[in-house]
Order: structure tokens, then sequence, then C-alpha cells
């Protein structure tokens, strides 16, 4: 399905069987206004792992009603996250949460071969973009995590992303290797990574278009492509934005937020679950966007088949 805003996202995971999301380290004032917002909104059920006296104490704060929320007392931080990725792995909890932890932590328990989360693939970033005037979401990645990913691991994260628009419903996503033109150039070694991956679309990303490498303009503007004399099957109509480097993803998101007044959500793929990684900074629709996108994935894989 082709979302046009965070709403229509949210509207549609009302339409399915409820999920139950995990947070680990849950004892922080923002991670606690997200709970009682997405409550409020029925998209999930919840399990808050941390110290349950400051759970509760800071819940009153934001006005969050715990009734029928079911809390794991672990005051220290890094043993809440590893016993809330076990919550997770186990399948008491469908998706996982950072709370007041640190990410390296976090990260470190999710990807521990020890009750883990950890699947053969790198874990990758997943940003999703509400621009207003434009007419649907924008997927982009990875422009948080990798910081200079190498062709594997490019295939790795395009694959992670491919994986979790199927999981949206988007059955044919149209995919933009972006680069700064469209001619593959030896001394620009983007393009001609863009192009490999183009070339082995078929054999690495089944149920998806593939093309690079394309200029931004391309990918979002079919006018851009016709004045330019260039034929692409997804010019105009990319969906999912595959960026170089951790700068040019850190600087088109930020471009988006702060200069066309775009709102962000993000999740962490790879992973044997969704992870929703969210800083405190994070406005309140972000962080519900990403639950709502992450239970709607979890959603039609365990129901809607």
């Amino acid at each position: 399905m082709a979302f046009e805003n965070f709403h229509q996202v949210i509207a549609a995971v009302k339409e399915l069987p409820t999920c139950r999301l995990c947070v680990a380290a849950a004892a922080e004032e923002t991670v606690l206004e997200a709970v009682r917002d997405s409550r409020k909104e029925g998209l999930v059920e919840f399990t808050l792992i941390g110290p349950e006296e400051k759970i509760w104490r800071q819940a009153m704060t934001v006005s969050l009603n715990l009734q029928g929320i079911e809390i794991i007392d672990i005051p220290d931080p890094v043993e809440a996250a590893q016993r809330a990725v076990r919550e997770v792995a186990d399948g008491k909890a469908d998706i996982l949460m950072k709370g007041m932890v640190n990410s390296s932590d976090f990260l470190r328990a999710v990807l521990s071969p020890d009750g883990g989360m950890r699947r053969s693939r790198i874990l990758s970033h997943f940003a999703i973009y509400e621009i207003p005037g434009y007419y649907r979401l924008i997927y982009m990645t990875d422009g948080g995590l990798n910081v200079s990913p190498t062709l594997e691991q490019k295939t790795a994260i395009m694959q992670n992303a491919i994986e979790f628009l199927h999981a949206i419903g988007l059955d044919q996503p149209k995919v933009a290797v972006l680069s700064a033109n469209e001619k593959v150039d030896p001394k620009m070694p983007v393009t001609v990574e863009a192009q490999a991956l183009k070339e082995k679309a078929g054999e690495l990303f089944p149920g998806a278009v593939i093309d690079g490498p394309t200029p931004l303009d391309i990918a979002l503007s079919l006018e851009a492509a016709l004045h330019k004399g260039i034929d692409s099957p997804i010019a105009g109509k990319a969906d999912l934005l595959v960026v170089p480097n951790i700068e040019a993803g850190n600087i088109l998101g930020k471009a988006i937020i702060y200069f066309a007044g775009g709102r962000m959500a993000g999740l962490v793929l790879g992973a044997s679950r969704p992870v929703i990684l969210t800083s405190r900074n994070e406005p309140p629709m972000g962080k519900i966007a990403s639950i709502a996108l992450a239970a709607y994935s979890v959603a039609r894989q365990k129901y809607a088949r």
C-alpha cells in the first residue's frame, strides 16, 4: 500500500490485530509520552522494562495511565535492554524500542549471539518522510547507522529495506540508488556500485524495480527525466532512496525536515523484528509514526495473509 501520510498508517494499524511492543529502560519522560500517545491511538500493547518505581513516578508526570500495562522491574539499563531483547526473541513481544539506555549497549543486546535478535544481515537505518506538498511517503536508507557501506553492505541494506516495504504492502517498490549524476564514471565509485546493484537486481532484489546511478531529481520528478532525455522505469516514481553514505543521508534527511517542514519516522532493520531507536528530541509524531509503521509491518505478516 502506498501511504500518503502518517495518519493513513495510523488508521491502517487500527484495522489489524494488536501487536505488543517492549520498551527497554522505559523510565524516560519522552518515551513514556510516546507510550501514552500510542496507547490513546490503540496502536499496540506495551511491556515496559526498567525501574518500576521511577516508571510510575514519571508516568504520573506525563499523565500516562499504566493500568493494564505490563511492567518488569529491572533497574539496570543494560540488564533491562537484555531482558527486552529476550522478550522479543522469545515471541512474548513483536517490536523492540529503546528507552533510557546507551545506544551501543542497546544494539549490543540486539546483536548478542546468546538470546539476541541477530540475523545474517547487518543492521541498517530506515527512514520514512512525510513531506508537505508531496503526494506520498518517501523512504530512505541508510542515513543513520552504516557510515560508508561497501557494495556488499549496500546489498544487505537494500535487502532489509525492500523486505520491509514488501511487509507494509508495496509489492513492487521502485528503488533509486542515488548519485550525483546518471552516468557511470570510474572516478565516482558510487556510480560504479550503483550500476552493479542495478545489474544484479533480479538475482538479489526480487520483487523490486532498481535503477542507478540515479540523481535525486530524476528519482522524484518525471518532468526532470523528460527534460534531460533520461528513460528510467522509476523516474518520478521512486519509493525508496538509497543514499551512498551516512553524510548524504543525514544531510538529505535534515534538509527535508528543516527546509521543507517534513516529518520523519525511523526504524532499525536487519534484526528478527523491527527495532525503534528514537532520539530524545524527536517530535511526538515521529515516535508514534515509527511505532505505527513497525506495528503495521508485523501485523500484516502475522495476521493479514
